[in-house]
């Protein structure tokens, strides 16, 4: 009988907690806000500027049939067919879904990094196996949705469902087909009514931009994902904001837009991340050829290092030349009197712990389990959005300006972090004690700093009274690596909170000249 490692019972027992409390966190917060009724529709952006499409009627939708075709009509009466006898649970399924379905896939996203942020435990001979995307469901599962897979995964659906929106608005005003229930004032109406056409439906090409995207990232998880796409065109038909036809002009043209993704991803050198032994020995041993102590994990066993290769991957607001150039200068030398300062100043931290300082650090942990470092600033920036009551296609905006910046923040961090191969303050002095998990890859620059500071950048730019606030956050984030022992302050945090600024810099000259302004 194969002895138990108790070990790997901790583990599991404590990661399916974090998710439990994660997607309580997910669907508890959010579920009572109110229907989505924004003050302006962005009537006008179909021009806006997209990610990827060439130009908004890249890929085309056929005109409609007139509202007073016998199709048209029947099409009515389905929707008053399942008015007729709507259930407790289909009216949830409106209440849910009329928040926002930017909003809600947002969340679905969120979940599923939760649910797939977990290490795979090591083989019997002490190597580790790799997930693998050909074989989803066998173990370890695909994906390993650490912080990196994550900030790309938010990414592609946020930067997808922007450009669908787009898409979408543009064959909105050239057909300026109304909505259903102001052809047949007799309808029920489950929704806020709203001046934006109806053809093709927004929430449809949500549901079929979304889904392609996330059954791409997330490929042993298909069937949750088509039910939450069949949901929202449900919920859509039964609350008469929509009818078939919309629905299905919409999805298609959603399900379209994200095949351009899908081949971007493909293309984006994502896939040979994870490296391999060669590449892992030769990061270590270029490292010690400088003269340095080397990173090295300090797992037991030792775990090969987390995406050596994140760095090289395709980035969404700049060039690869641009990582290159916004990679910070070297941190201090190993064995030079500032590294030694840094080090001491770690072990004093994490020897003083105070209540609140621990109340920042589980604050800012994100560790396994939880949807990650650029997930924790999504969700920061779903509660301000709500606030602001912005429509459909803003939020994609939004979203996808934040998720590409997260993105982006992770190439050029990973870039920096595996080009100095600079080790943990606990492997340069043992006696450290970290208060949280240590994690597996070099310390400088802080990630959760790089994080935060890019979306503080962005988030403010957006959301200008925010700014100061947001501002406060990304310290705090950044001050919590520092007062958990697993990072130094002033070169791992302070220089991550610049790069990080950096990278959001690129993300408002975007902004600046999307057209939506």
């Amino acid at each position: 009988m194969k002895k138990i490692n108790f070990y790997l019972v901790i583990v599991l027992v404590t990661a399916i907690s974090a998710i439990t409390a994660c997607n309580k966190d997910i669907e508890g917060r959010t579920d009572n806000i109110p229907a989505l009724s924004p003050a302006n529709i962005d009537l006008n952006a179909g021009t806006w500027k997209p990610v990827l499409l060439t130009s908004p009627s890249e890929f085309a939708v056929a005109a409609p049939g007139a509202t007073t075709s016998p199709d048209y009509i029947a099409q009515i009466n389905e929707i008053k067919s399942w008015q007729a006898n709507l259930t407790s649970e289909e009216k949830e399924l409106v209440k849910y879904w009329s928040a926002g379905a930017v909003l809600r896939w947002n969340e679905i996203l969120r979940e599923l990094v939760a649910k797939h942020n977990l290490p795979p435990y090591q083989n019997d001979d002490g190597t580790y196996p790799i997930p693998s995307a050909s074989n989803p469901l066998a173990y370890p599962q695909f994906p390993f949705a650490n912080p990196p897979y994550a900030a790309r995964a938010y990414a592609y659906v946020s930067a997808a469902q922007y450009d669908a929106l787009i898409a979408a608005w543009y064959y909105k005003t050239l057909y300026n087909r109304a909505a259903p229930y102001k052809v047949d004032s007799t309808l029920n109406v489950l929704i806020p009514k709203s001046d934006l056409p109806s053809y093709p439906s927004e929430d449809a090409v949500l549901a079929g931009v979304a889904a392609e995207m996330m059954k791409l990232l997330f490929p042993g998880d298909q069937e949750f994902i088509q039910q939450k796409a069949e949901e929202e065109k449900r919920a859509r038909i039964i609350a008469g904001a929509n009818v078939r036809s919309d629905i299905e002009a919409g999805e298609a043209l959603g399900k379209a837009v994200a095949q351009k993704f899908v081949a971007r991803a493909r293309g984006d050198r994502a896939g040979a991340a994870v490296g391999n032994a060669t590449v892992w020995k030769q990061l270590a041993d270029d490292c010690t050829a400088k003269g340095e102590i080397a990173w090295q994990s300090l797992e037991t066993p030792k775990r090969p290092p987390m995406l050596p290769l994140f760095g090289k991957v395709k980035p969404f607001l700049f060039d690869s030349l641009t990582v290159i150039a916004l990679r910070p200068g070297p941190p201090p030398s190993t064995s030079g009197a500032d590294m030694k300062a840094e080090v001491e100043e770690v072990y004093y931290q994490t020897s003083h712990p105070s209540r609140e300082k621990m109340r920042i650090i589980d604050f800012w942990a994100d560790g396994a389990g939880t949807y990650t470092p650029p997930g924790h600033w999504m969700s920061i920036a779903a509660e301000d959005f709500i606030r602001k009551n912005f429509s459909e296609v803003r939020w994609a905006r939004n979203m996808a300006l934040l998720a590409m910046t997260e993105m982006d923040a992770a190439i050029v961090c990973w870039d920096t972090k595996f080009t100095y191969f600079n080790p943990r303050p606990c492997q340069m002095n043992p006696n450290i004690k970290t208060l949280t998990g240590v994690p597996n890859f070099p310390s400088y620059i802080s990630g959760h700093s790089t994080f935060s500071g890019a979306a503080a950048r962005i988030l403010g730019y957006i959301i200008p009274e925010r700014a100061a606030a947001y501002e406060a956050m990304a310290e705090e984030a950044a001050m919590s690596r520092f007062y958990a022992g697993i990072h130094y302050n002033k070169s791992d945090c302070g220089v991550g909170l610049v790069v990080g600024r950096n990278v959001g810099n690129y993300a408002i000259q975007r902004a600046k000249s999307d057209g939506a302004e």
